[in-house]
């Protein structure tokens, strides 16, 4: 980890953005309209047959929004949720793949200072960053370090959502990792915690970011989605 580290400081002096480098959407605009003609194939089957039918019949919906909300439209919906949960627990999965779930004591013993900043590391300040998300472990980083990686892809345009909750996250010492899975667990998908009082920060992170931000859940996670933050 510390020839990792090191790699990446070097790196980072030469080219900032090395630290925040995301592969175009189009390589794998196949692989996504391929799942997505899955999706709706699947959806119109699971709305007529199967468990995802006897589910759709037990809770049915008034009489009103039933041409509004057709029962292929709620499978759908019931299959990207189950998508989204898989992807998470993959994703927590390979980000143990190398250092299990030990990346911030091994960060921290690694190096005392962020390669962006300088900044000392403690507990409290240390921000975990994956400077590419195929694998590789992430990078120990201050919260301001952290900011300035994850704003240097943004545009000059400006985003009021990103300004009211970035001013949230630092004033509750809090990581877009949290607001993630806060978002996921209160609307009740598997979110994976490190602790209870994690978790339980995490939601807090979320009802706050949704009261100030006047978007839901959903809404957040797109939005986090959009910006590449949280994986």
């Amino acid at each position: 980890m510390r020839d990792y580290i090191e790699y990446y400081k070097h790196q980072y002096a030469a080219n900032p953005a090395f630290l925040n480098t995301k592969i175009p959407r189009k390589a794998f605009e196949e692989l996504t309209n391929q799942i997505g003609a899955l999706l709706l194939k699947k959806s119109t089957a699971w709305a007529k047959a199967g468990e995802v039918s006897k589910f759709l019949h037990a809770n049915p919906l008034p009489h009103s929004m039933r041409v509004m909300l057709p029962r292929e439209i709620r499978a759908f919906c019931l299959a990207l949720n189950a998508l989204k949960q898989w992807v998470s627990a993959e994703q927590s999965a390979m980000d143990r793949l190398i250092l299990g779930g030990t990346a911030k004591a091994t960060c921290r013993a690694a190096t005392p200072h962020c390669i962006v900043t300088g900044q000392e590391l403690d507990a409290k300040t240390l921000n975990l960053h994956h400077p590419v998300r195929d694998g590789r472990p992430p990078l120990p980083l201050s919260k301001a370090g952290h900011d300035k990686i994850e704003s240097q892809g943004a545009t000059t345009e400006t985003d009021p959502v990103r300004e009211i909750l970035l001013k949230l996250k630092h004033d509750g010492n809090r990581s877009w990792v949290m607001l993630r899975r806060g978002c996921l667990d209160l609307l009740g998908r598997t979110a994976n915690h490190s602790t209870l009082n994690v978790g339980s920060n995490s939601k807090t992170f979320a009802r706050k970011a949704k009261e100030v931000s006047g978007l839901d859940y959903e809404q957040i996670l797109h939005w986090l989605d959009q910006k590449g933050y949280g994986f």
